[in-house]
């Protein structure tokens, strides 16, 4: 694992390698509360012997700056245009989770020439009826003070969409916060920025948005419970996204929106991956990467 910090878009992005050499290049992005290590439970599960990744932290997040504006889709989708150029990838296989599903998706379908296969984890145009109030407890974690990480992690394993642990979720949870010199700690995402993202997200028309991706496509839904005894993305609403895409699969992986992305959801989620990319590899351009050295 290398870090690495770039300037893109008038701001400083924060993005972690996992390096493969002569693996396929794979982009993926977090959710909205989310950080670059999200994805260490699926790359644990195999991810990173079969690709090349790069996993950002999204503005706002992470090691990311945070701006006190600028939150919107296109801001976003800037901030990554400028990843792939500094990366040398001309056209990217983007993997997103959730909100990081969301920004695939429009970036599939505002910037396709720079988007060769989109791979939305438990992402689509619409979600649960009732996705705000179960969203609560992801969302209350932001801007609390905690006496010590120690503490901060005895409540994020007691979380109700953590459903069982993981230990790839504790590097994750490690780079949700800073700690001062006195220990306390607090999560790096502002609650402000974050409730602004969430709120854009309800103008956009998704379903246009959905329709306009040309590119090949495969949705990994979550069908676990997550909050409130439901699932985050219901399989009907899941089947709908799927169809207004031109060209996406579908598929059923263990776990609920969080839990996905560890054990059997990530072994799950490796194997679906690696047979998808089998069908589009030849839609990637040959390999120009230039070694970051950011």
């Amino acid at each position: 694992m290398k870090d690495h910090h770039i300037k893109t878009n008038h701001i400083q992005l924060h993005y972690i390698e996992y390096p493969a050499p002569g693996k396929p290049k794979l982009l993926m992005l977090h959710g909205i509360t989310a950080n670059a290590h999200a994805f260490d439970g699926v790359i644990r599960a195999g991810l990173g012997d079969d690709f090349h990744i790069y996993s950002p932290d999204l503005r706002g997040r992470g090691e990311s700056d945070k701006p006190a504006f600028g939150y919107s889709m296109e801001e976003h989708a800037r901030d990554i245009i400028g990843l792939l150029d500094h990366l040398g990838i001309e056209k990217a296989v983007l993997c997103g989770h959730s909100f990081g599903g969301l920004l695939s998706a429009y970036l599939s379908a505002n910037f396709p020439e720079r988007v060769a296969a989109l791979i939305l984890l438990d992402a689509a145009h619409e979600l649960n009826p009732n996705a705000a109030r179960m969203l609560l407890p992801t969302f209350s974690r932001l801007g609390v003070l905690y006496p010590s990480f120690d503490v901060y992690l005895r409540m994020m394993k007691k979380a109700p969409q953590n459903t069982f642990w993981d230990e790839a979720m504790e590097s994750y949870y490690r780079a949700d916060v800073h700690i001062d010199k006195n220990g306390i700690t607090q999560t790096n995402s502002n609650l402000a920025n974050i409730t602004a993202m969430a709120v854009g997200l309800t103008s956009m028309p998704w379903a246009t948005i959905f329709e306009h991706i040309h590119q090949p496509a495969i949705l990994l839904n979550a069908l676990g419970i997550y909050t409130m005894e439901q699932a985050l993305l219901p399989a009907n609403l899941a089947k709908k996204a799927t169809k207004l895409i031109e060209n996406c699969e579908y598929a059923v992986i263990d776990g609920n929106h969080q839990t996905m992305l560890y054990g059997k959801g990530a072994r799950e989620i490796v194997a679906a991956i690696r047979v998808f990319y089998k069908k589009v590899k030849h839609l990637v351009p040959e390999d120009k990467t230039v070694p970051a050295n950011g």
